[in-house]
């Protein structure tokens, strides 16, 4: 009876950990502020404990968790209703670099020594801070880099070029089996996917893992199976 329990409570904590989850929304996993990290950690240690506490301990983690997941919504709220408690609550970006010069104290500002500033810039690519015009560590951690003009990539307004318009793709074949929603959204029909995959030389969607469609009506098929497998060079 005892294991039976703790699976119950495993899955009650799973069950509300994600409620909690899609209740504070996104961010919590995609730009999180320290506060986000912080709190994020504790509601998931306050889950484990959940998990296998005593019946009469298992309302007592489902209390904190709530009253968790609620401080933080409501601090997003105040966040997003006003300036100063964003800047309070999540802070401000921070000018690390900016037209050739380095700002040691906002290194400093930042937690940043100059070993782990130098290492960052490398693994975005810049191994010259002087082909950098701006470095900002923003309010989330992260480092944005504006390069000089010269170091930019170019554009094609940089070449007076006009490119047509594009859209996402649609996957239209996903593991063998064809997707009519996607079919549908981009105004084709499955008569058309069957003529077009037979002209690549496939008698049947289930011999394709996976078919996208471009804007512009070209339909790239990957194949099922391959006929050779590449060399390991990454082991």
């Amino acid at each position: 009876m005892e294991i039976i329990m703790i699976i119950l409570k495993s899955v009650a904590s799973v069950v509300v950990l994600f409620v909690l989850a899609k209740f504070m929304g996104y961010r919590q996993i995609a730009e999180m502020s320290l506060f986000d990290y912080l709190n994020g950690i504790t509601i998931g240690s306050i889950a484990a404990e959940m998990a296998i506490a005593d019946d009469s301990d298992f309302l007592a983690p489902l209390i904190a968790m709530i009253i968790y997941a609620l401080f933080a919504v409501l601090l997003s709220l105040a966040s997003s209703k006003s300036i100063h408690a964003r800047h309070f609550l999540c802070g401000t970006p921070i000018i690390l670099m900016s037209k050739g010069q380095l700002y040691r104290e906002n290194l400093k500002k930042a937690k940043l020594d100059l070993n782990e500033f130098l290492t960052q810039a490398r693994n975005h690519g810049f191994f010259d801070l002087s082909q950098l015009d701006t470095v900002i560590m923003e309010d989330n951690g992260r480092i944005s880099y504006l390069p000089k003009s010269l170091y930019r990539p170019t554009t094609p307004e940089d070449h007076n070029m006009k490119p047509k318009e594009c859209s996402l793709v649609a996957n239209l074949i996903i593991d063998g089996k064809v997707m009519p929603e996607h079919l549908k959204n981009i105004g084709k029909d499955e008569g058309w996917l069957l003529s077009n995959i037979k002209k690549q030389g496939y008698k049947n969607p289930s011999d394709i893992f996976l078919a996208i469609c471009d804007c512009h009506g070209k339909l790239t098929v990957y194949p099922m199976k391959t006929t050779k497998l590449p060399h390991d060079i990454l082991a």
